[in-house]
């Protein structure tokens, strides 16, 4: 890993857009343009400039002495590189600068010298680059923004990309993190690896349920293998917590995918650590920037807390009058079946969601049939079914209809005559009808009386403070089960 295993003296590039050139002359032509971070092999001084040979462009070449720093790769030289990557791992900008220097430490320094910290830098270096390369909107010195990837790809440190809701996500792939877990490391150091390793921001929305679940599942063992409640006093509350909201949205998620692949059971487990998690963070200890993850993480939650819910007693349907039923349809999908009495066929309705049974209600008087859907992770529906001129219709209730990419539907409740239904929502968004003047995400929350017969909204409120018919009405599992009223 990094670099080559040669005594040699090293020029690293400390300035972005640093000409090679193919002599030592101001107006020779570039053989390429260097980033802070890239190494040469120096070879020797002419007329001004340092002879050089790339080895990564295998070319040699010139370049102005201010524009590097040389450094003889030797023990000797160990201490003065580690200070210099301590004090660059936490300037935004100079990333691929700092990874080159990691680079020469490494290189340089004893065996036995080396430990969690170097590693635990290199984390911190490269997930900020991939975060900087994932920004909606440009910063200064990002023109450089590619090569500096390219630089610290140069030194082993790799990253992956895709593309999620229009835009390129860049994401680190872990490895010095996976080492400060094999190599002990400290508390912070250890907190850090376990949400580095755990990003679901990183998760390539275009796996398949079968793929996606093997990833959540490396995520989900990498952030278990840092307990909160056994890390030191060295560890903030503001990072114990931050880890408890990691690992329930990463337990959230698993409890999806499970449910996807087929594993009830795992589903099930897995949703009651997401919750547990959940409300096991003090959310007064986080800081200003992790309260908009807290909400976020419920809100996955939200989306899976059916799946530990036991389904309602079939006697229930039975004095309703109804037959419901839940069965596999063509692959992939999952279809609901509801038939009455009088009626000669069941109704069938097909999705290729997730279908939680546990979330199925029936309306006062049969005046509809409720349950939740899952078509994604972290996004949940309420499908809505309502007798219709001797049939049946199906229809769907979303979170939020305005550049949602987080959220959750679920019912609270019915009126006595079946004429309304209570609604619960939330959901994240962003994009420009987001915060004003900005893209950053905003989660917004509602109470709603939803119309059964055609499910126009009625009436709402962001609080049940002053909904006193919502109040009235809603059903008592709901509120000992829901996650809007946090």
């Amino acid at each position: 890993m990094f670099l080559p295993a040669l005594a040699v003296t090293v020029a690293l590039v400390v300035q972005d857009q640093t000409p090679l050139r193919a002599s030592a002359h101001d107006s020779a032509p570039r053989q390429a343009m260097l980033t802070q971070g890239d190494w040469l092999e120096v070879r020797g001084e002419r007329q001004g400039y340092v002879q050089v040979y790339d080895h990564r462009r295998e070319r040699p070449g010139y370049v102005r002495p201010g524009a590097v720093r040389r450094y003889e790769v030797d023990e000797a030289t160990a201490p003065k590189l580690g200070t210099l990557v301590e004090y660059l791992e936490d300037m935004t900008g100079a990333e691929s600068l700092g990874i080159g220097y990691a680079a020469l430490f490494l290189r340089a320094a004893p065996a036995g010298s080396i430990g969690p910290e170097i590693f635990d830098a290199i984390g911190r270096m490269a997930e900020r680059l991939a975060r900087r390369a994932s920004a909606r909107t440009a910063k200064a010195g990002d023109g450089a923004m590619g090569a500096q990837l390219e630089t610290a790809e140069g030194y082993g440190v790799h990253f992956v990309s895709f593309d999620k809701q229009g835009q390129t996500r860049v994401c680190y792939d872990g490895e010095a993190w996976k080492r400060v877990l094999s190599l002990g490391g400290n508390g912070p150091e250890r907190a850090r690896a376990a949400l580095g390793l755990s990003d679901p921001a990183c998760l390539d929305p275009a796996l398949g349920p079968s793929e996606a679940l093997g990833v959540t599942r490396s995520q989900a063992a990498a952030v278990d293998a840092v307990d909160p409640s056994k890390l030191g006093p060295e560890v903030g509350g503001s990072e114990v917590a931050r880890l408890r909201v990691r690992r329930a949205t990463v337990h959230a998620e698993l409890a999806y995918f499970a449910a996807r692949t087929g594993d009830a059971t795992f589903a099930r487990e897995s949703a009651d650590v997401a919750k547990r998690e959940l409300m096991l963070a003090e959310r007064a200890q986080l800081a200003d920037d992790d309260r908009l993850a807290y909400d976020e993480a419920a809100m996955r939650v939200a989306t899976v807390r059916w799946a530990s819910e036991a389904p309602p007693a079939q006697a229930t349907t039975a004095a309703h009058g109804l037959e419901i039923a839940i069965a596999a349809g063509e692959p992939g999908q999952t279809c609901v079946r509801v038939k009455r009495a009088a009626d000669a066929h069941p109704f069938e309705h097909c999705t290729y969601a997730v279908v939680w049974p546990s979330s199925v209600r029936i309306a006062p008087h049969e005046s509809a049939v409720a349950m939740v859907t899952q078509p994604l992770v972290g996004w949940s529906e309420l499908l809505v079914l309502r007798p219709s001129q001797g049939t049946w219709s199906a229809e769907t209730l979303a979170p939020a209809a305005i550049d949602p990419d987080l959220g959750y539907v679920e019912l609270a409740g019915f009126t006595p005559d079946g004429a309304h239904l209570l609604v619960a929502r939330e959901s994240r968004a962003s994009g420009p009808l987001g915060s004003p003047n900005t893209l950053a995400p905003w989660a917004q929350k509602a109470f709603q009386l939803v119309a059964t017969s055609d499910l126009h909204v009625e009436k709402q409120a962001t609080s049940l403070a002053s909904f006193g018919s919502f109040r009235r009405w809603e059903s008592p599992e709901w509120r000992g089960g829901t996650l809007a009223l946090r």
